[in-house]
């Protein structure tokens, strides 16, 4: 899929007349389709949105860091992450150890932990929000997967349009991104009814902790 729209020219999305309303649909729909996946970002969004624990704040950071990524390929970022194979690695190899660190915690609270349903109020205080957001950059920025899809892919699709519509093309993948990233935070807060039992909670933290370490692990992979 990566390879058919990285290759595909702006007629294909209907931006041959140059129009803004298509420049903007194409940012959207390259985005969503690309969003929509049970990634480690999505997950970590989720569990707090359950959690009811900064989720605003959440759905904001990963909001304007796709903006920027997406704004930055579009810019010509995404040349320069093509010319430079060592960053490439060292964003790979970060990203490794720390899903492989984050996944084995998940696990570990859904072997050990204490069980307890819905974190309490004076749980959520302890999980401050410089460090749910540090965490949640951590798992963004530390993951190469996401510089392909916004700056390389989405970007070099972006920097094809002509003049200012290359900017209405990234106001429609921030928009599919806020799209996505409400949505999210929706689901979260209708399944905090089914989160009051301890056992969702082990649950949650499995798959958790599988979709990291399974990132990891491709991850590594990637580095043969």
């Amino acid at each position: 899929m990566w390879a058919l729209l990285s290759s595909s020219s702006p007629s294909v999305f209907g931006l041959s007349g140059g129009a803004a309303p298509g420049a903007w649909l194409a940012g959207f729909t390259v985005c969503m389709s690309l969003i929509v996946s049970i990634g480690a970002q999505n997950a970590y969004v989720l569990r707090q949105a359950v959690a009811g624990r900064h989720v605003r704040a959440c759905v904001v950071l990963c909001v304007l860091v796709d903006a920027v990524l997406i704004g930055a390929g579009v810019a010509g970022m995404a040349r320069l992450l093509e010319s430079a194979p060592g960053l490439g690695h060292m964003l790979t190899l970060g990203g490794a150890v720390f899903l492989l660190a984050y996944g084995l915690f998940a696990w570990h609270r859904a072997l050990f932990g204490t069980g307890a349903g819905l974190r309490t109020e004076g749980e959520r205080a302890r999980q401050g929000l410089l460090g749910v957001l540090g965490t949640l950059a951590a798992i963004t920025l530390l993951n190469p997967h996401v510089y392909l899809d916004t700056v390389v892919l989405v970007g070099s699709i972006g920097a094809r349009q002509e003049g200012g519509l290359k900017w209405v093309f990234v106001a429609g993948a921030a928009s599919a991104s806020l799209l996505w990233f409400l949505m999210l935070a929706f689901a979260g807060r209708q399944l905090q009814g089914v989160f009051a039992k301890p056992m969702a909670w082990r649950l949650l933290d499995g798959l958790t902790g599988a979709i990291m370490l399974t990132l990891s692990f491709w991850l590594w992979q990637g580095l043969e």
